[in-house]
């Protein structure tokens, strides 16, 4: 079963680290131990951009975000910013599916018989599967799935499903979207994770075409070959996404990147021997990139080479984290860097629980 594309999309706000690091210092004591930490925690982030769908503090009006001094923040309701989710998601939703469509070599619209959307940062119903078939002008019988409130590692059970439908039928064509409005959720707060939380996340979109039809020789596509789940023992108070008043609240626990750098090896290694390989046999390393810290403990787990993580650090610098959208940005880069046929790719993400996806494709 093949990925035979992948496309990634932004909103068209974006905003320099430094900047959002001053925005979340307002009404904070700039003296006060949370603003030390804040201000350290986005000067050491790696991250030096972030997108966003709220234009409030780049168009320095009132909005929904920014009260009418143009200085202080609002906090807004659940209520509001699931209302902006629903305004903005949808129309991304379409776009990067359409786009991931038309760069689908011998597949037109016509040919879509699935369609799976995931999403962790807003609900509506009918639900964006639904608008996705009638903003596409897709057949009415296209079967339709929605995989919500899993976090970060949600597109690994979505591939995994639309690859379980090409096998059981032979002629589907499945298009799998993701869109994550994390910076709804942001929120002014002096508490330590969540502090990291904010420093971190971002907005962003990425789609797949999937189908077992064999890809022609013009272009690259990934064969999923394998996937494994695994949680990580007494772990999930350390990374959680729960509803609150004022938005999600989001739990990126300090000991995220240790616990990770504990349990990956094992994952890792477990996979690749049922697959009959070791480390040294991957050739392209496509891990989920949460955090610097994190990305730091993984490579150290997992002794890999320098340079063997530029790919998913690129993402980080150049987009931060995208919750489950983030493995198609760093996945479109594996193929973007012209890989040969047959290299091998080991794909991680993690999430709530802590959980922990993997997948190992093959480049053909």
């Amino acid at each position: 079963m093949y990925v035979h594309s992948i496309a990634t999309l932004v909103p068209e706000t974006s905003y320099p680290q430094h900047t959002i690091g001053e925005i979340m210092l307002r009404g904070m004591d700039p003296d006060s131990k949370p603003a030390r930490l804040l201000k350290r925690i986005y000067a050491h982030s790696d991250i030096d951009t972030r997108h966003s769908v709220i234009s409030d503090y780049a168009d320095g009006k009132e909005g929904l975000f920014l009260r009418k001094d143009l200085h202080s923040l609002k906090n807004p309701s659940t209520r509001e910013r699931n209302d902006r989710y629903r305004e903005e998601a949808r129309s991304l939703f379409s776009k990067v599916g359409s786009k991931a469509i038309e760069q689908a070599p011998d597949v037109e619209r016509d040919d879509i018989t699935h369609v799976i959307t995931v999403s962790c940062t807003g609900f509506f119903a009918p639900g964006p599967d639904f608008y996705v078939v009638n903003d596409l002008s897709l057949a009415s019988s296209v079967q339709r799935a929605h995989i919500g409130f899993m976090g970060c590692y949600a597109v690994f059970p979505a591939l995994r499903l639309a690859r379980s439908i090409s096998m059981a039928d032979p002629d589907a064509v499945i298009l799998v979207i993701s869109v994550e409005l994390c910076t709804l959720h942001i929120q002014p707060t002096e508490e330590i994770d969540k502090i990291i939380a904010t420093s971190v996340f971002a907005d962003g979109a990425g789609a797949a075409v999937v189908s077992s039809r064999k890809p022609g020789n013009q272009y690259r596509a990934l064969r999923m070959d394998s996937f494994s789940t695994s949680i990580s023992p007494d772990s999930e108070d350390e990374m959680a996404w729960n509803i609150g008043d004022n938005g999600f609240d989001m739990v990126l626990s300090t000991y995220v990147p240790r616990i990770l750098e504990a349990n990956v090896p094992g994952i890792v290694d477990a996979l690749l021997s049922e697959s009959e390989y070791a480390r040294g046999d991957i050739d392209h390393w496509a891990i989920h990139p949460g955090g610097k810290a994190i990305l730091d403990k993984v490579s150290k787990s997992l002794d890999l080479p320098t340079g063997a993580l530029d790919g998913p650090r690129d993402v980080l610098r150049n987009y931060g984290n995208m919750s489950s959208a983030t493995i198609f940005f760093v996945l479109e880069k594996v193929l973007a860097n012209q890989p040969d046929e047959s290299d091998l790719v080991f794909a991680l993400a993690f999430g709530p629980g802590l959980t922990v996806e993997s997948a190992i494709l093959s480049v053909v």
